[in-house]
């Protein structure tokens, strides 16, 4: 009895201890809203480069442009979605949104996310749209695994596998919006999933 006291007292301090280093008030809803309006986005920019009979390797300004709005409204969405449903898990735990576990994770994600931006854009800029899929992949992941330590562990293993695909698609040219649907779109579906019934809905239930 009293080893069973011991390894329950041990157990709540390890708990304690996790979540003063670690955010845990990630939404797992935030990442499929995010999938979703990334499959949306697919299937509009598909429709632009495909059905819309303009050939693979775009070069009509217009239609660049539009590509450009489409990817950047739904980053926009899936930002402000993020945000919003991340602030009202931590309402409803009673944690602050701005902490030191938080800063963290936003210092150690920002830099591969941010270079990631600067080299997708250049590359845009400079016509390279074969490969602009494959960066956003794989910085994406660097961003996530650098951030990981300071939340969930399975953020980890998103980040890898957005990785994996992102040098998947750099050998396969050519199906770039197919992986990139697949990462932003399939995978958070599946990663949010994952997170809600792992840890939002036993929240929730509480």
């Amino acid at each position: 009895m009293e080893e069973k006291d011991l390894y329950s007292e041990i157990s709540s301090i390890r708990t304690l201890m996790e979540r003063s280093t670690k955010f845990i008030s990630l939404s797992g809803l935030s990442g499929v809203m995010a999938g979703i309006y990334a499959l949306v986005g697919a299937g509009i920019a598909y429709k632009l480069l495909y059905l819309d009979h303009i050939e693979l390797y775009v070069n009509r300004n217009d239609t660049i442009m539009q590509l450009f709005f489409v990817a950047l409204i739904v980053l926009i969405l899936s930002v402000a979605t993020g945000i919003w449903l991340t602030v009202r898990k931590a309402k409803r735990k009673g944690q602050s949104v701005w902490n030191q576990s938080s800063n963290l994770l936003l210092k150690n994600g920002a830099l591969p996310l941010l270079t990631g931006g600067c080299f997708v854009l250049l590359l845009f800029i400079q016509g390279h749209f074969g490969i602009i899929a494959p960066g956003c992949l794989i910085f994406y992941g660097l961003a996530l695994v650098a951030a990981s330590q300071y939340t969930y562990g399975d953020v980890r293993w998103l980040g890898l596998s957005e990785i994996a695909l992102g040098l998947l698609a750099t050998i396969l040219p050519g199906y770039g919006l197919y992986f990139w649907a697949l990462g932003f779109g399939v995978l958070h579906i599946l990663y949010g999933s994952v997170m809600y019934f792992k840890y939002d809905r036993e929240n929730n239930a509480n």
